[in-house]
């Protein structure tokens, strides 16, 4: 069984990690999910060290159906799908400037 983890700055994801075994794969969202971050970093101040670095957060590891790559590629793909560009923008928004 596979088990994937989705490392997130507050809200936002950034990177998918997924394992069985021995194998193990990675994979940084697209840029846009990084622009984000620093953006949000930004409007809640969080640009000192250690407010930036206290915004990150590793979730549980969940168990999926597929090989470690397959599975990588399809949280990368539902993440991307659940974060377009317009929720991104709302979730800014809310951040105030």
């Amino acid at each position: 069984m596979t088990e994937y983890q989705v490392t997130r700055w507050r809200e936002l994801p950034s990177m998918v990690a997924a394992r069985t075994g021995q194998e193990s794969v990675k994979s940084q969202l697209a840029p846009r999910f990084q622009e984000a971050i620093d953006e949000a970093a930004m409007r809640l101040g969080d640009t000192g060290a250690e407010d930036y670095l206290a915004g990150w957060e590793r979730l549980p590891w969940t168990e999926a159906d597929g090989a470690p790559g397959e599975v990588l590629e399809r949280v990368v793909a539902e993440l991307d799908a659940q974060w377009p560009a317009d929720r991104i923008a709302r979730y800014l928004d809310g951040l105030g400037r």
